[in-house]
């Protein structure tokens, strides 16, 4: 594998992982949203990854970094049940008196933004430790 691969993967990682900070900002921006039926309710948001390992390994990674790395496959709402709320003097209830709130966990969305945020702070490091070795190499040939 080239050193410049690296700049594919660490790229794409932090592609990947600006999509799934996104997600999760959505969700959380979401979070104490109301509706007055479920079909209207936000539900959740989380992004599906894939990754990219064998065309890597076998040196099949395309120029535009489109085959190494992480690809991100697309976003998927959560099928976890709403919260259902009695509460017939809000102005969202419906006819029975509920009103419908999303599916976002906060502490679950906050721990993701966690780990997303340092999976992408891992990957510039990586980009930077790369970028360092080719100076390296290139600085080996002037002496």
């Amino acid at each position: 594998m080239s050193l410049f691969n690296v700049f594919d993967i660490t790229g794409s990682g932090m592609s990947a992982q600006s999509v799934r900070l996104n997600t999760t900002a959505s969700n959380i921006a979401n979070a104490d949203s109301v509706s007055s039926s479920a079909d209207k309710t936000y539900r959740a948001r989380h992004p599906v990854f894939a990754a990219a390992m064998q065309e890597a390994a076998a040196g099949q990674g395309k120029s535009d970094g489109s085959g190494v790395g992480v690809n991100v496959l697309g976003i998927v709402e959560s099928d976890k049940p709403l919260n259902v709320e009695y509460a017939p003097s809000h102005p969202m209830a419906d006819k029975d008196g509920y009103i419908y709130k999303p599916n976002v966990n906060v502490i679950e969305e906050m721990t993701n933004m966690i780990s997303a945020s340092r999976s992408y702070q891992t990957n510039v490091q990586l980009a930077e430790s790369a970028k360092n070795m080719l100076n390296k190499t290139l600085q080996l040939g002037q002496r």
